[in-house]
C-alpha cells in the first residue's frame, strides 16, 4: 500500500472559452485594456500612498494593501488567458494548475480580510473618534494583517492537498481560461464530495462571515451618523464610506454570483457566460477600485493630479 501512487497528468489543457474560439482574438482586446488599466491604476495608487507621508493613515494603508491584492489577483489569471487567446498556449503543468488555483483563492480571501478591516476602520473612526488614533496604530494594523495571512494560509493550503490526492486518469482538458478548484476537481476519476464540502465551508467561513461583519459594521455606522445633529457632519461621514461600499459591492456580488452559478446554475447558465463572468470577476473590480477611490477621495485625487502634473512637466522640460 505504501508503494501505490496516485496517477496525475503531466499537464492540463486550458481551452479558453468553448464555442467562442473564433472570437478569442477579439475578446483579447477588452481583456488586455482592462488588465493594463488595472495595473496602472493600482500601481499609481500604491505609489501615491507610499510616497506621501500625509497619506500614511490606516484607511489609506488598507487601500494600498487592497491595490496590491488586486494586482496579484488579476496577474494570477489574465497573462495566461491572453497567452491562450494570442498564442494558443493551452498547456499548464499539473503543479502550475494547483498553484494558480491556490493563488486565486488566497487573493480572494485576503481581499475579503482587507475589506472587513476597512469596514472596522470606518466604524471606529465614526463611532469612537476620540480613541481612533490610539487604537489604529502601526502595530495594530500589522497584527490584523498577520492574523489575516495566517488565516488564509490555514484555509487555502488544504486545497492543494485535496486536489493532489485525487486520481486523474481520464480527460485532462479544462474548459476554462484558468484553473480553479472545482473545474480541476471535476476531472478526477474519484469521489470529490470532500472537495465540494470543503469549498462550501471555506466560502461560508471566510467570505460569508466577512460579509456579515461588514454589514453589521455599516448598520452601526448608519445609526451613529443619523444621530449627528449637523447635516454637514452627516454628509461628510457618509462620504467617507461611499467609496468603500462601492468596492464591497463590486467585490462580493460578482464573486457570489460566480460561486452560485458554478455549483447550482450550471444547467441553466451556458459555459460561455460562466467563463466570461469568471474573467469579469478577476478583471473588472481590480480595474474599477483605484478609479473609485481616485474619484471619490479628494486627498488621493489631488495627489494623483499633482504627480501626473510633475511627470508631464518633467517630460516637457526634457523636450
Amino acid at each position: 500500500m505504501l508503494n501505490v501512487t496516485v496517477p496525475h497528468p503531466d499537464y492540463f489543457l486550458l481551452m479558453g472559452i468553448p464555442g467562442l474560439e473564433e472570437s478569442h482574438l477579439l475578446l483579447s482586446i477588452p481583456f488586455c485594456i482592462m488588465y493594463v488599466t488595472a495595473l496602472l491604476g493600482n500601481f499609481i495608487l500604491i505609489l501615491v500612498i507610499g510616497t506621501n507621508k500625509s497619506l500614511q493613515q490606516p484607511m489609506y494603508l488598507f487601500l494600498m494593501m487592497l491595490a496590491a491584492c488586486d494586482i496579484l489577483l488579476s496577474s494570477t489569471t489574465v497573462p495566461k488567458t491572453l497567452c491562450i487567446f494570442w498564442f494558443r498556449s493551452h498547456i499548464i503543468s499539473f503543479a502550475g494548475c494547483i498553484v494558480q488555483t491556490c493563488c486565486i483563492h488566497f487573493n480572494f480571501v485576503m481581499e475579503s480580510v482587507i475589506l472587513v478591516s476597512m469596514a472596522y476602520d470606518r466604524y471606529y473612526a465614526i463611532c469612537h473618534p476620540l480613541t481612533y488614533t490610539t487604537t489604529f496604530t502601526g502595530s495594530f494594523i500589522r497584527k490584523i494583517v498577520t492574523i489575516g495571512l495566517v488565516r488564509n494560509v490555514c484555509m487555502i493550503t488544504p486545497f492543494a492537498f485535496l486536489l493532489h490526492r485525487l486520481p486523474y486518469e481520464g480527460s485532462n482538458v479544462i474548459e476554462h481560461t484558468y484553473c480553479e478548484h472545482m473545474s480541476m476537481a471535476s476531472l478526477a476519476t474519484a469521489d470529490i464530495l470532500v472537495n465540494v464540502v470543503y469549498g462550501l465551508i471555506i466560502a461560508a467561513a471566510a467570505s460569508g462571515v466577512d460579509l456579515i461583519l461588514i454589514v453589521i459594521s455599516y448598520v452601526v455606522i448608519v445609526r451613529a451618523v443619523l444621530r449627528l445633529r449637523s447635516s454637514e457632519a452627516r454628509l461628510k461621514a457618509f462620504n467617507t464610506c461611499v467609496s468603500h461600499v462601492c468596492v464591497i459591492t463590486l467585490f462580493y456580488i460578482p464573486a457570489f454570483f460566480s460561486f452560485i452559478a458554478h455549483r447550482v446554475g450550471h444547467k441553466n447558465i451556458s459555459a460561455q457566460f460562466h467563463i466570461l463572468f469568471a474573467n469579469f470577476y478577476v478583471l473588472f473590480p481590480p480595474m474599477m477600485n483605484p478609479i473609485i477611490y481616485e474619484v471619490k477621495t479628494r486627498e488621493i485625487r489631488q495627489r494623483v493630479a499633482h504627480m501626473l502634473c510633475r511627470v508631464s512637466l518633467g517630460g516637457g522640460h526634457k523636450r
